[in-house]
């Protein structure tokens, strides 16, 4: 029986997996099932054709429950930023919201003030609080941007729910194991399955307050920054291409005014290296050179006679006819 134990244990483990895997895919592809509608009471003087055919329309009207993210981008100009954008963080907290981040630049004399802001705002406000930010100023651009996300909640609610009837599943048979294997076997299966119960419902959670709250950036910008009209007419391009030439030239002016010290000095440098180089090759030049002492060449003597190889004297009469 002993031996059976682990095997069983084993054996319950795999079950359960299979069931957890099968009812999670059941979740995710079951198809949702509507509420049936109550009935129509016909109005007196019309059909019963005439209300079947009403409510029809009525139900097809009906918009589906769609979970959407939405993000927005708002450029203003007005008058003082910073106090402009103090009046925007009231109003997103007014509306139910909150500031997610916020940058403030005082203005200097090289720079104006200007502000920006990250606003989150409950969906279903943000209509009325774009509105009410209009008032602030002038509004330069408005952004809009809105992404369906619906079918990956359903999905992550589907893993969700099945994940979570697994992990039930296990803490059940590991209050009922009794060898020592079962218990590492289970424990390990559940503290898998724990983590990513616990990664899907993060994710989950993110996905729904993107949804249930908006993301608005407002720039708060004042008249020297806002941006310039685009040019409309043959006078306009011709304006804005001559200011063109005149920034690329003062921009041009200041280049050549941050290089020129630098070209001074890399000329200076090369001049005084050149002129080294070529004194030094002068001196080379006029030193005197010596010439190296040659020794006489052995002239080749004649090959001694006989005689004077064996040491006898050499006497000329000795060289006559002999009888």
């Amino acid at each position: 029986m002993r031996r059976l134990a682990p095997a069983a244990a084993a054996a319950a483990i795999t079950a359960l997996l299979l069931a957890g895997c099968a009812a999670g895919s059941d979740e995710s592809s079951a198809p949702g099932v509507d509420a049936p509608a109550a009935p129509v009471v016909p109005e007196p003087g019309t059909s019963d054709a005439q209300t079947a055919d009403g409510a029809a329309g009525g139900a097809e009207a009906q918009p589906a429950d769609r979970s959407v993210i939405t993000t927005g981008w708002v450029s203003i100009t007005v008058d003082d930023p910073i106090a402009s954008a103090e009046e925007a963080a009231d109003l997103a907290e007014q509306a139910g919201g909150r500031v997610d981040s916020r940058t403030e630049s005082p203005g200097t004399d090289a720079q104006p003030p200007s502000a920006s802001l990250t606003l989150r705002i409950p969906s279903d406000e943000l209509d009325g609080f774009v509105d009410e930010l209009r008032a602030l100023g002038t509004v330069n651009s408005v952004s809009m941007n809105a992404s369906d996300v619906t079918q990956q909640q359903k999905d992550l609610d589907g893993r969700i729910d099945a994940l979570t009837a697994s992990v039930d599943r296990l803490q059940q048979l590991l209050a009922e194991a009794t060898t020592i294997a079962d218990l590492i076997a289970i424990e390990s299966e559940l503290t898998t399955r724990q983590a990513e119960l616990d990664s899907l419902t993060q994710q989950r959670d993110w996905l729904v307050d993107q949804v249930d709250f908006s993301t608005i950036t407002v720039d708060l910008v004042t008249e020297d920054v806002a941006p310039d009209p685009q040019p409309d007419d043959f006078w306009s391009g011709l304006v804005a291409g001559w200011n063109a030439l005149v920034a690329f030239a003062s921009w041009l002016g200041v280049a050549v005014g941050v290089l020129l010290p630098w070209v001074l000095v890399a000329l200076v440098t090369t001049a005084v290296i050149v002129a080294i180089v070529l004194l030094a090759t002068r001196r080379r030049r006029g030193a005197p050179t010596s010439t190296p002492a040659t020794t006489p060449e052995a002239t080749p003597t004649e090959p001694a006679s006989t005689g004077a190889a064996t040491g006898a004297p050499h006497h000329p009469h000795d060289e006559g006819p002999r009888a």
